[in-house]
Protein backbone atom coordinates (compact mmCIF):
# COMPACT_ATOMS: atom_id res chain seq x y z
CA UNK A 1 0.00 0.00 0.00
CA UNK A 2 0.95 3.35 -0.96
CA UNK A 3 1.98 5.61 1.93
CA UNK A 4 0.69 9.28 1.94
CA UNK A 5 3.65 12.01 2.67
CA UNK A 6 3.70 13.32 5.87
CA UNK A 7 1.33 16.60 6.54
CA UNK A 8 3.07 19.42 7.62
CA UNK A 9 1.29 22.23 9.57
CA UNK A 10 2.31 24.82 6.94
CA UNK A 11 0.96 22.29 4.43
CA UNK A 12 -2.40 22.16 6.10
CA UNK A 13 -2.88 25.97 7.13
CA UNK A 14 -2.22 26.67 3.26
CA UNK A 15 -4.57 24.16 2.10
CA UNK A 16 -7.07 25.48 4.39
CA UNK A 17 -6.53 29.02 3.85
CA UNK A 18 -6.81 28.01 -0.14
CA UNK A 19 -9.83 25.79 0.53
CA UNK A 20 -11.91 28.53 2.58
CA UNK A 21 -11.33 31.27 -0.39
CA UNK A 22 -12.23 28.42 -2.99
CA UNK A 23 -15.65 28.04 -1.11
CA UNK A 24 -16.14 32.28 -0.49
CA UNK A 25 -15.34 32.23 -4.34
CA UNK A 26 -17.94 29.31 -5.06
CA UNK A 27 -20.36 31.21 -3.01
CA UNK A 28 -20.09 34.68 -4.37
CA UNK A 29 -20.25 32.50 -8.16
CA UNK A 30 -23.17 31.34 -7.30
CA UNK A 31 -25.12 34.10 -5.90
CA UNK A 32 -23.90 36.53 -9.04
CA UNK A 33 -25.33 33.88 -11.29
CA UNK A 34 -28.62 32.99 -9.81
CA UNK A 35 -28.62 36.90 -9.12
CA UNK A 36 -28.00 37.42 -12.97
CA UNK A 37 -30.29 34.63 -13.83
CA UNK A 38 -33.09 36.30 -12.05
CA UNK A 39 -32.91 39.56 -13.16
CA UNK A 40 -32.78 38.70 -16.85
CA UNK A 41 -35.85 36.44 -16.61
CA UNK A 42 -37.66 39.34 -14.77
CA UNK A 43 -36.57 40.91 -17.96
CA UNK A 44 -38.12 39.09 -20.07
CA UNK A 45 -41.26 38.42 -17.97
CA UNK A 46 -41.32 42.55 -17.98
CA UNK A 47 -41.36 41.80 -22.06
CA UNK A 48 -43.87 39.14 -21.95
CA UNK A 49 -45.98 41.13 -20.30
CA UNK A 50 -45.95 44.19 -22.59
CA UNK A 51 -46.34 42.61 -25.65
CA UNK A 52 -50.11 41.53 -24.11
CA UNK A 53 -50.15 38.63 -26.27
CA UNK A 54 -50.73 40.49 -29.43
CA UNK A 55 -48.57 37.72 -31.83
CA UNK A 56 -50.75 34.74 -30.20
CA UNK A 57 -54.09 37.36 -30.76
CA UNK A 58 -52.97 38.08 -34.40
CA UNK A 59 -53.14 34.19 -34.96
CA UNK A 60 -56.95 33.45 -34.33
CA UNK A 61 -57.33 34.02 -38.51
CA UNK A 62 -56.34 30.91 -39.52
CA UNK A 63 -56.58 31.88 -43.42
CA UNK A 64 -54.49 35.37 -44.81
CA UNK A 65 -55.78 35.86 -48.57
CA UNK A 66 -54.56 39.14 -48.48
CA UNK A 67 -51.42 41.14 -45.81
CA UNK A 68 -54.27 42.34 -43.97
CA UNK A 69 -54.51 39.58 -42.29
CA UNK A 70 -51.00 38.07 -41.50
CA UNK A 71 -49.90 38.12 -38.00
CA UNK A 72 -48.93 40.57 -36.02
CA UNK A 73 -44.91 40.88 -35.43
CA UNK A 74 -44.87 44.29 -35.07
CA UNK A 75 -42.65 45.44 -31.80
CA UNK A 76 -41.83 41.46 -31.38
CA UNK A 77 -38.44 40.47 -30.77
CA UNK A 78 -37.29 37.53 -33.17
CA UNK A 79 -37.61 34.18 -31.97
CA UNK A 80 -40.83 35.03 -30.16
CA UNK A 81 -43.38 32.52 -29.86
CA UNK A 82 -46.85 32.68 -29.76
CA UNK A 83 -49.74 30.08 -29.17
CA UNK A 84 -53.83 30.18 -29.39
CA UNK A 85 -55.64 27.85 -27.15
CA UNK A 86 -59.70 27.05 -27.50
CA UNK A 87 -61.33 25.01 -25.24
CA UNK A 88 -58.06 23.47 -23.93
CA UNK A 89 -56.79 22.35 -27.39
CA UNK A 90 -53.19 24.14 -28.98
CA UNK A 91 -55.30 25.58 -32.23
CA UNK A 92 -51.97 27.49 -33.71
CA UNK A 93 -48.65 27.71 -32.23
CA UNK A 94 -45.99 29.85 -34.39
CA UNK A 95 -42.67 31.58 -34.01
CA UNK A 96 -41.39 34.91 -35.27
CA UNK A 97 -38.27 34.23 -37.95
CA UNK A 98 -37.09 37.30 -39.73
CA UNK A 99 -39.77 39.61 -38.82
CA UNK A 100 -41.85 36.58 -40.97
CA UNK A 101 -44.12 33.91 -38.60
CA UNK A 102 -43.00 30.72 -39.01
CA UNK A 103 -45.28 27.60 -37.98
CA UNK A 104 -43.88 25.19 -35.48
CA UNK A 105 -44.91 21.66 -35.49
CA UNK A 106 -45.88 20.79 -31.44
CA UNK A 107 -45.41 17.23 -30.09
CA UNK A 108 -48.11 15.59 -27.84
CA UNK A 109 -45.43 16.33 -24.67
CA UNK A 110 -45.36 19.90 -25.74
CA UNK A 111 -48.97 20.62 -26.40
CA UNK A 112 -49.73 19.16 -22.64
CA UNK A 113 -46.99 21.50 -21.30
CA UNK A 114 -48.95 24.73 -23.11
CA UNK A 115 -52.24 23.40 -21.61
CA UNK A 116 -51.19 23.21 -18.12
CA UNK A 117 -49.66 26.37 -18.30
CA UNK A 118 -51.72 28.57 -15.79
CA UNK A 119 -53.77 32.09 -17.75
CA UNK A 120 -52.02 34.28 -14.76
CA UNK A 121 -49.78 36.11 -16.96
CA UNK A 122 -46.55 35.53 -14.95
CA UNK A 123 -43.80 33.78 -16.50
CA UNK A 124 -42.77 29.79 -16.55
CA UNK A 125 -40.12 28.12 -18.63
CA UNK A 126 -40.93 25.19 -20.74
CA UNK A 127 -38.95 23.22 -23.21
CA UNK A 128 -40.12 23.10 -26.48
CA UNK A 129 -38.85 19.88 -28.39
CA UNK A 130 -38.96 21.99 -32.05
CA UNK A 131 -37.38 25.29 -30.14
CA UNK A 132 -35.67 24.49 -27.10
CA UNK A 133 -36.05 26.16 -23.87
CA UNK A 134 -38.54 29.01 -23.65
CA UNK A 135 -39.89 31.35 -21.19
CA UNK A 136 -43.73 31.59 -21.85
CA UNK A 137 -47.19 33.21 -20.15
CA UNK A 138 -50.48 33.05 -20.83
CA UNK A 139 -53.52 35.26 -20.69
CA UNK A 140 -57.13 35.27 -21.71
CA UNK A 141 -58.06 36.37 -24.81
CA UNK A 142 -61.01 38.19 -25.58
CA UNK A 143 -62.95 34.83 -27.65
CA UNK A 144 -62.58 33.46 -24.22
CA UNK A 145 -59.41 31.70 -25.87
CA UNK A 146 -55.65 31.41 -23.88
CA UNK A 147 -53.20 33.13 -25.82
CA UNK A 148 -49.40 32.25 -25.27
CA UNK A 149 -46.90 34.35 -25.40
CA UNK A 150 -43.03 33.21 -25.18
CA UNK A 151 -38.98 34.54 -25.84
CA UNK A 152 -36.23 32.18 -25.49
CA UNK A 153 -34.03 31.62 -22.57
CA UNK A 154 -30.68 30.58 -25.00
CA UNK A 155 -29.37 34.39 -25.05
CA UNK A 156 -30.46 34.51 -20.85
CA UNK A 157 -28.52 31.12 -20.81
CA UNK A 158 -25.57 32.00 -22.73
CA UNK A 159 -25.08 35.34 -20.58
CA UNK A 160 -25.07 33.44 -17.65
CA UNK A 161 -22.59 31.19 -18.85
CA UNK A 162 -20.11 33.83 -20.21
CA UNK A 163 -20.35 35.30 -16.66
CA UNK A 164 -19.27 31.88 -14.86
CA UNK A 165 -16.74 31.36 -17.23
CA UNK A 166 -15.23 35.10 -16.43
CA UNK A 167 -15.55 34.23 -12.62
CA UNK A 168 -13.97 31.24 -12.79
CA UNK A 169 -11.05 32.53 -14.88
CA UNK A 170 -10.64 35.35 -12.22
CA UNK A 171 -11.50 33.01 -9.23
CA UNK A 172 -8.84 30.24 -10.64
CA UNK A 173 -6.05 33.00 -10.82
CA UNK A 174 -7.13 34.09 -7.69
CA UNK A 175 -6.67 31.05 -5.59
CA UNK A 176 -3.06 30.56 -7.86
CA UNK A 177 -2.08 33.81 -6.38
CA UNK A 178 -3.38 33.13 -2.65
CA UNK A 179 -1.92 30.03 -2.28
CA UNK A 180 1.51 30.71 -3.07
CA UNK A 181 1.35 34.48 -1.32
CA UNK A 182 -0.16 31.92 1.39
CA UNK A 183 2.40 29.27 1.69
CA UNK A 184 5.06 32.07 1.55
CA UNK A 185 3.42 34.03 4.30
CA UNK A 186 2.42 30.87 6.36
CA UNK A 187 6.38 29.85 5.80
CA UNK A 188 7.72 33.22 7.27
CA UNK A 189 5.06 32.90 9.65
CA UNK A 190 5.97 29.38 11.28
CA UNK A 191 9.80 30.19 10.69
CA UNK A 192 9.65 30.74 14.60
CA UNK A 193 8.16 26.96 15.30
CA UNK A 194 10.55 25.91 12.74
CA UNK A 195 13.52 26.97 14.98
CA UNK A 196 11.32 25.24 18.09
CA UNK A 197 11.16 21.63 16.50
CA UNK A 198 15.10 22.28 15.21
CA UNK A 199 16.15 22.90 18.54
CA UNK A 200 13.75 19.80 20.28
CA UNK A 201 15.13 17.52 17.86
CA UNK A 202 18.84 18.88 18.88
CA UNK A 203 17.81 17.94 22.82
CA UNK A 204 16.43 14.56 21.20
CA UNK A 205 19.28 13.50 19.91
CA UNK A 206 21.55 13.96 22.49
CA UNK A 207 23.17 11.22 24.44
CA UNK A 208 21.40 12.13 28.02
CA UNK A 209 21.73 9.04 29.95
CA UNK A 210 25.66 9.30 29.82
CA UNK A 211 27.85 11.88 31.36
CA UNK A 212 27.92 15.52 31.41
CA UNK A 213 25.92 17.16 28.22
CA UNK A 214 26.50 20.48 26.94
CA UNK A 215 22.48 21.80 26.37
CA UNK A 216 22.35 24.13 23.79
CA UNK A 217 20.99 27.41 24.71
CA UNK A 218 17.63 28.93 24.95
CA UNK A 219 16.19 30.34 21.72
CA UNK A 220 16.07 33.82 21.02
CA UNK A 221 12.99 35.94 19.74
CA UNK A 222 10.31 34.16 21.96
CA UNK A 223 7.23 36.38 21.91
CA UNK A 224 5.15 35.46 24.73
CA UNK A 225 2.01 37.17 22.67
CA UNK A 226 1.93 34.76 20.12
CA UNK A 227 0.86 31.06 20.55
CA UNK A 228 4.49 29.79 18.87
CA UNK A 229 6.36 32.51 21.23
CA UNK A 230 4.76 30.74 24.21
CA UNK A 231 5.58 27.23 23.05
CA UNK A 232 9.57 28.59 22.39
CA UNK A 233 9.09 30.38 26.16
CA UNK A 234 7.65 26.81 27.71
CA UNK A 235 10.78 25.17 25.54
CA UNK A 236 12.88 27.35 27.06
CA UNK A 237 12.06 26.86 30.60
CA UNK A 238 12.20 22.80 29.62
CA UNK A 239 15.61 22.85 28.76
CA UNK A 240 16.67 25.13 31.68
CA UNK A 241 15.01 22.13 34.09
CA UNK A 242 16.62 19.60 32.32
CA UNK A 243 20.08 21.29 32.48
CA UNK A 244 20.03 21.85 35.48
CA UNK A 245 19.14 18.42 36.51
CA UNK A 246 21.46 16.73 34.48
CA UNK A 247 24.13 19.22 36.25
CA UNK A 248 22.70 17.85 39.58
CA UNK A 249 23.18 14.34 38.20
CA UNK A 250 25.93 14.70 37.35
CA UNK A 251 27.37 16.16 40.48
CA UNK A 252 25.66 12.88 42.13
CA UNK A 253 27.36 10.49 39.88
CA UNK A 254 30.50 11.86 40.07
CA UNK A 255 30.39 12.36 44.29
CA UNK A 256 29.45 8.21 44.09
CA UNK A 257 31.89 7.72 42.13
CA UNK A 258 34.30 8.90 44.22
CA UNK A 259 33.31 7.53 47.15
CA UNK A 260 33.23 3.90 45.33
CA UNK A 261 36.81 4.70 44.18
CA UNK A 262 38.02 5.89 48.13
CA UNK A 263 35.84 3.46 49.64
CA UNK A 264 37.17 0.66 47.69
CA UNK A 265 41.06 1.95 48.11
CA UNK A 266 40.16 2.34 52.19
CA UNK A 267 38.78 -1.37 52.53
CA UNK A 268 41.55 -2.59 50.72
CA UNK A 269 43.57 -2.41 53.25
CA UNK A 270 41.71 -3.42 56.19
CA UNK A 271 40.43 -6.16 54.03
CA UNK A 272 43.64 -7.44 53.37
CA UNK A 273 44.64 -7.63 57.48
CA UNK A 274 41.64 -9.03 57.61
CA UNK A 275 42.54 -12.02 55.51
CA UNK A 276 46.24 -11.95 56.48
CA UNK A 277 45.04 -12.06 60.49
CA UNK A 278 42.70 -14.85 59.35
CA UNK A 279 45.49 -16.99 57.94
CA UNK A 280 48.19 -16.25 60.15
CA UNK A 281 45.50 -17.99 62.99
CA UNK A 282 44.85 -20.83 60.83
CA UNK A 283 48.66 -21.84 60.50
CA UNK A 284 49.12 -21.69 64.70
CA UNK A 285 50.75 -25.08 65.03
CA UNK A 286 48.94 -25.60 68.63
CA UNK A 287 45.33 -26.78 69.20
CA UNK A 288 42.44 -24.92 67.97
CA UNK A 289 39.41 -25.78 68.84
CA UNK A 290 37.14 -27.07 65.97
CA UNK A 291 34.56 -24.07 66.08
CA UNK A 292 37.13 -21.45 66.40
CA UNK A 293 39.00 -23.10 63.08
CA UNK A 294 35.31 -22.97 61.29
CA UNK A 295 35.06 -19.58 61.82
CA UNK A 296 38.90 -18.85 60.77
CA UNK A 297 38.09 -20.66 57.84
CA UNK A 298 34.24 -18.43 57.25
CA UNK A 299 36.33 -15.37 58.13
CA UNK A 300 39.26 -15.89 55.40
CA UNK A 301 36.18 -17.16 53.02
CA UNK A 302 34.53 -13.70 53.81
CA UNK A 303 37.84 -11.84 53.12
CA UNK A 304 38.43 -13.08 49.85
CA UNK A 305 34.87 -12.67 49.01
CA UNK A 306 35.42 -8.69 49.67
CA UNK A 307 38.35 -8.57 48.23
CA UNK A 308 36.79 -9.63 45.14
CA UNK A 309 34.35 -6.86 46.02
CA UNK A 310 36.40 -4.33 46.73
CA UNK A 311 38.55 -5.22 43.25
CA UNK A 312 35.08 -4.89 40.98
CA UNK A 313 33.87 -1.82 42.48
CA UNK A 314 37.62 0.01 42.35
CA UNK A 315 37.51 -0.65 38.52
CA UNK A 316 33.89 -0.04 37.91
CA UNK A 317 35.29 3.61 39.27
CA UNK A 318 38.25 3.55 37.16
CA UNK A 319 36.62 2.99 34.06
CA UNK A 320 34.11 5.45 34.98
CA UNK A 321 36.46 7.95 35.53
CA UNK A 322 37.56 7.35 32.02
CA UNK A 323 40.62 5.55 33.09
CA UNK A 324 42.39 4.35 29.42
CA UNK A 325 42.72 0.50 29.52
CA UNK A 326 45.97 -1.50 27.60
CA UNK A 327 45.75 -1.21 23.66
CA UNK A 328 47.86 -4.59 22.81
CA UNK A 329 47.66 -7.10 20.03
CA UNK A 330 45.67 -9.97 21.98
CA UNK A 331 45.23 -13.56 20.73
CA UNK A 332 41.30 -13.36 21.38
CA UNK A 333 41.18 -17.78 20.65
CA UNK A 334 44.26 -18.98 23.06
CA UNK A 335 42.16 -16.11 25.81
CA UNK A 336 39.08 -18.29 25.10
CA UNK A 337 40.78 -21.31 25.14
CA UNK A 338 42.06 -20.27 29.21
CA UNK A 339 38.75 -18.95 29.84
CA UNK A 340 36.96 -22.64 28.92
CA UNK A 341 39.68 -24.45 30.72
CA UNK A 342 38.61 -22.46 34.06
CA UNK A 343 35.30 -22.48 33.50
CA UNK A 344 35.19 -26.82 33.09
CA UNK A 345 37.37 -26.78 36.48
CA UNK A 346 34.66 -24.26 38.05
CA UNK A 347 31.95 -26.71 36.88
CA UNK A 348 32.24 -29.48 35.77
CA UNK A 349 28.29 -30.64 36.10
CA UNK A 350 28.15 -28.42 32.67
CA UNK A 351 29.12 -29.32 28.71
CA UNK A 352 31.09 -26.79 27.78
CA UNK A 353 31.03 -26.57 23.59
CA UNK A 354 33.64 -24.79 21.63
CA UNK A 355 33.10 -22.69 17.88
CA UNK A 356 36.15 -21.04 17.04
CA UNK A 357 37.51 -20.40 13.84
CA UNK A 358 40.77 -21.88 12.49
CA UNK A 359 42.64 -19.10 12.29
CA UNK A 360 43.34 -16.97 15.60
CA UNK A 361 41.54 -13.95 15.71
CA UNK A 362 43.77 -11.33 17.26
CA UNK A 363 42.38 -8.02 18.76
CA UNK A 364 43.48 -4.89 20.04
CA UNK A 365 42.91 -4.72 24.15
CA UNK A 366 44.15 -4.91 27.14
CA UNK A 367 43.99 -8.64 27.50
CA UNK A 368 43.63 -8.66 31.24
CA UNK A 369 40.20 -7.03 31.09
CA UNK A 370 38.86 -9.05 27.94
CA UNK A 371 39.89 -12.09 29.77
CA UNK A 372 37.87 -10.78 32.89
CA UNK A 373 34.82 -10.17 30.73
CA UNK A 374 34.69 -13.72 29.15
CA UNK A 375 35.22 -15.11 32.01
CA UNK A 376 32.46 -13.28 33.77
CA UNK A 377 30.04 -14.41 30.73
CA UNK A 378 31.11 -17.84 31.10
CA UNK A 379 30.55 -17.80 35.60
CA UNK A 380 27.56 -16.19 34.75
CA UNK A 381 25.93 -19.18 32.64
CA UNK A 382 27.38 -21.37 35.40
CA UNK A 383 25.91 -20.33 37.98
CA UNK A 384 22.91 -19.17 36.76
CA UNK A 385 21.70 -22.52 34.98
CA UNK A 386 21.55 -26.03 36.43
CA UNK A 387 24.30 -29.27 35.78
CA UNK A 388 23.84 -30.51 32.64
CA UNK A 389 23.11 -27.20 30.80
CA UNK A 390 24.89 -27.09 27.63
CA UNK A 391 26.99 -23.77 27.64
CA UNK A 392 29.00 -22.61 23.78
CA UNK A 393 31.08 -20.10 22.93
CA UNK A 394 31.37 -18.92 19.34
CA UNK A 395 34.08 -16.99 17.69
CA UNK A 396 33.57 -14.97 15.01
CA UNK A 397 34.84 -12.32 12.55
CA UNK A 398 32.73 -10.10 9.92
CA UNK A 399 32.77 -6.78 8.76
CA UNK A 400 31.38 -5.14 11.84
CA UNK A 401 34.01 -7.09 13.61
CA UNK A 402 35.04 -9.56 15.96
CA UNK A 403 31.75 -11.31 17.69
CA UNK A 404 31.91 -13.37 20.80
CA UNK A 405 28.81 -15.09 21.83
CA UNK A 406 28.04 -16.96 25.21
CA UNK A 407 24.73 -19.50 24.58
CA UNK A 408 22.92 -21.93 26.82
CA UNK A 409 20.01 -23.92 26.94
CA UNK A 410 18.98 -22.83 30.60
CA UNK A 411 16.10 -21.39 32.12
CA UNK A 412 16.42 -18.34 30.46
CA UNK A 413 16.73 -14.68 32.41
CA UNK A 414 13.01 -13.12 33.12
CA UNK A 415 11.59 -10.68 30.42
CA UNK A 416 11.35 -7.96 33.31
CA UNK A 417 15.22 -8.07 34.21
CA UNK A 418 16.49 -8.28 30.58
CA UNK A 419 15.86 -4.19 29.99
CA UNK A 420 18.68 -3.99 32.66
CA UNK A 421 20.76 -7.18 32.80
CA UNK A 422 24.08 -5.30 32.31
CA UNK A 423 23.54 -2.78 35.36
CA UNK A 424 25.32 -2.93 38.82
CA UNK A 425 23.95 -4.84 41.66
CA UNK A 426 21.07 -5.81 39.26
CA UNK A 427 19.99 -9.68 40.29
CA UNK A 428 17.61 -12.15 39.72
CA UNK A 429 16.66 -13.14 42.95
CA UNK A 430 15.86 -9.85 44.96
CA UNK A 431 16.17 -11.32 48.56
CA UNK A 432 20.01 -10.91 47.51
CA UNK A 433 20.55 -14.62 48.79
CA UNK A 434 24.17 -15.36 49.13
CA UNK A 435 23.92 -18.54 47.77
CA UNK A 436 24.97 -18.33 44.57
CA UNK A 437 27.50 -16.05 45.41
CA UNK A 438 26.98 -13.59 42.96
CA UNK A 439 27.64 -9.97 43.85
CA UNK A 440 25.44 -8.58 40.46
CA UNK A 441 28.69 -6.93 39.44
CA UNK A 442 29.84 -9.81 36.71
CA UNK A 443 27.88 -8.31 33.84
CA UNK A 444 28.14 -4.47 34.55
CA UNK A 445 31.81 -5.56 34.93
CA UNK A 446 31.85 -7.20 31.07
CA UNK A 447 29.68 -4.21 29.80
CA UNK A 448 31.96 -1.54 30.86
CA UNK A 449 35.17 -3.50 29.40
CA UNK A 450 33.93 -4.11 26.18
CA UNK A 451 32.26 -0.31 26.08
CA UNK A 452 35.51 0.92 26.88
CA UNK A 453 37.11 -1.17 24.38
CA UNK A 454 34.62 0.48 21.91
CA UNK A 455 32.88 -2.27 21.84
CA UNK A 456 28.88 -3.49 22.41
CA UNK A 457 27.38 -6.05 24.66
CA UNK A 458 23.49 -7.41 24.43
CA UNK A 459 21.76 -10.07 25.58
CA UNK A 460 18.34 -12.34 24.09
CA UNK A 461 17.00 -14.69 26.53
CA UNK A 462 13.53 -17.05 26.08
CA UNK A 463 13.05 -19.89 27.94
CA UNK A 464 15.96 -22.56 27.07
CA UNK A 465 17.60 -20.29 24.72
CA UNK A 466 19.94 -17.48 26.54
CA UNK A 467 22.46 -15.49 24.27
CA UNK A 468 24.83 -13.10 25.50
CA UNK A 469 27.10 -11.35 22.35
CA UNK A 470 30.03 -8.94 22.76
CA UNK A 471 31.21 -7.02 19.31
CA UNK A 472 34.69 -5.63 19.01
CA UNK A 473 36.15 -4.04 16.69
CA UNK A 474 37.99 -5.65 14.16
Amino acid sequence: MRRLPPRTLRGQLTAGLVTLLALACLAVGTVTALALRGFLTGRLDEQLSSSGGRFAASLEHEARPDADNRPDTRGQAESTFGARLLKGTVTQAAVIDDANDRLVRLTAGDRRALTGLPADGSGHSVHLSALGAYRLAAVQGDDRDILITGLPLHPLEETVHRLEAVETVLFGAALTVTGIAGALWVRASLRPLQRVTARAAEVAGLPLASGEIAMPGPLPDTDPRTEVGQVGTALNHMLGHVENALTRRQASEERLRHFAADASHELRTPVANIRGHAELALRHDGPVPAEVRHALVRIDAESQRMTHLVDDLLLLARLDAGRPLGHEPVDLTLLILNAMDDARAAGPGHHWLLDLPEEAVVVSGDAHRLQQAIGNLLANARIHTPPGTRVTITLTTDQAGVRVSVSDDGPGIPAELQPEVFGRFVRADHARSRSTGSTGLGLAIVHAVITAHGGTATVTSGPGHTVFRLTLPG
